[in-house]
């Protein structure tokens, strides 16, 4: 929780507790009625609207002040505008700035609500503009007074304050709405990031589903591989730290790619060893799964020898995989606590595989029976002897897993030859068309070399057995 905590936005709390007074053509209002009365002397019409209007406006002024605006608010705001406008009998100015004033309220309401504000507008113009024809038998003159220009200003002032503050209520959107762009980021980069952590087959559903992550673990069937390199811990005695990264970050990354490749989970990397298995969160069934790690410990063991002539070029000889599996039931899940948790397995299974790795040879494939019993009719496999393992009491029996390739003859995917001072390696699978030209003039080139270097040879032996017979 202290990450979601350090990520999560953060905004500003001023619009927070205290709001500003969300109505201010009320004091338009309260000021129109007040210079009305005073032009018309103080008339009983001019009173009855004085009273009408100032009192509700009042109490809006009162009630309003530090809360949010609503729709019935606005609603008697509008009232009270448009019956102003009715009583004053539609005087053009005046008219115009008072409307102007309930077009800006409708526009800054609710969508839903905007309909209902522009009738209720217009019923109550026509109401009241009708109430003071019937009060007042002559058209009311306003167009030759002071009254319209101070009105007029006075609306101007009010639309000019809520644009402001709608300018600034926005620009105040926008930058919280940056600030949290800016938080996505980072969240997006820090989850990326610790992905790289956790297998895709763990943290996909949790993102995907918000799913709830707890110390839980289960008893499942599954196909556990363990792998490593034959004699890298001698070699690292021998190779500088920077040497020993290089060839360990690319056996790693080959095989990762490997394992996604084939949908294993890779529980973790052990030094030069990793542990994959394949049956949970998803499962394709026991013997498919078990299919699945033969075929992932092939791919393995086959990009193991691209990366093995890779290495010879540059000094590092001799590095081989070995490859343990078996099939059984294991624990499988989050292990750990509530603050740190792991993804992983744990059971006699497991340490079969290990045990089972630790007994093959180099570029070897060991299977236990279990797993034979599944693979066997898709894979040629030759027992490789019963094996007394550390941890079990009676032996073992396994099986070594046969390259595929290697007795398809000319249809083999794969050359791959060694001898003293010969290293012949052809991967036919990631040959492109437009090198198989130079491919074969290097071939000839080589014959041509091994003819020139085998006449000298036998120049040499015949000019040494001439000498001989001189003597």
């Amino acid at each position: 929780m202290p990450l979601l905590d350090t990520l999560r936005p953060k905004f500003s709390s001023q619009t927070n507790g205290i709001y500003r007074f969300d109505y201010p053509e009320v004091f338009v209002l309260i000021l129109t009625v007040v210079l009305l009365a005073l032009h018309f002397d103080f008339s009983a019409t001019s009173m009855a609207l004085l009273i009408v209007v100032s009192l509700p406006s009042l109490l809006i002024l009162i009630y309003n002040y530090r809360r949010q605006t609503s729709f019935w608010t606005s609603n008697i705001v509008i009232i009270l505008l448009s019956a102003v406008i009715g009583s004053i009998q539609l005087c053009m100015v005046m008219s115009i700035s008072l409307a102007a004033l309930i077009a800006l309220r409708i526009i800054i309401s609710s969508p839903e609500n905007q309909i209902r504000l522009v009738i209720v507008s217009i019923v109550t113009v026509i109401v009241f503009y009708y109430v003071s024809v019937i009060l007042n038998s002559t058209q009311m003159d306003c167009h030759d007074s002071w009254l319209t220009p101070v009105v007029l200003l006075s609306s101007m002032a009010v639309m000019l304050c809520q644009f402001r503050y709608v300018y600034q209520k926005y620009m105040g959107h926008q930058q919280r709405a940056q600030q949290a762009v800016g938080r996505l980021s980072t969240m997006v980069s820090v989850i990326n990031k610790l992905t790289r952590f956790v297998p895709p087959q763990i943290w996909e559903p949790i993102v995907k589903t918000d799913a709830p992550v707890s110390v839980s673990n289960k008893r499942a069937k599954l196909t556990i591989m363990f792998s490593d390199i034959v004699g890298f811990t001698e070699l690292s005695d021998s190779l500088s730290s920077d040497n020993l990264a290089d060839i360990l970050n690319t056996y790693m990354h080959c095989m990762t790619v490997i394992a996604n490749k084939h949908g294993a989970v890779l529980d973790k990397f052990v030094g030069d060893g990793m542990v994959c298995f394949f049956g949970e969160p998803s499962s394709q069934g026991a013997r498919q799964d078990a299919l699945d790690c033969v075929a992932m410990a092939l791919d393995m063991r086959r990009e193991m020898r691209t990366l093995r002539h890779k290495w010879r070029l540059m000094g590092f000889a001799g590095l081989y995989i070995r490859v343990g599996i078996t099939t059984g039931y294991c624990h499988v899940g989050n292990f750990g606590s509530n603050n740190r948790l792991s993804y992983t397995l744990i059971g006699k299974e497991a340490n079969l595989a290990a045990r089972l790795e630790s007994s093959a040879g180099k570029d070897e494939i060991l299977v236990s029976e279990s797993t034979y019993d599944y693979v066997c009719h898709n894979y040629e496999c030759q027992h490789a002897g019963a094996f007394q393992l550390k941890g079990f009491d009676e032996k073992v029996n396994a099986w070594q897993v046969l390259d595929p390739d290697a007795n398809k003859g000319q249809l083999s995917k794969w050359v791959d030859h060694t001898l003293p001072g010969f290293n012949l390696h052809l991967n036919f699978k990631d040959m492109k068309d437009q090198d198989y030209q130079d491919i074969r003039e290097r071939l000839n080139l080589a014959l041509e070399r091994i003819e020139q270097e085998q006449e000298k040879v036998a120049n040499a032996i015949a000019a040494e057995s001439q000498r001989y017979n001189d003597q």
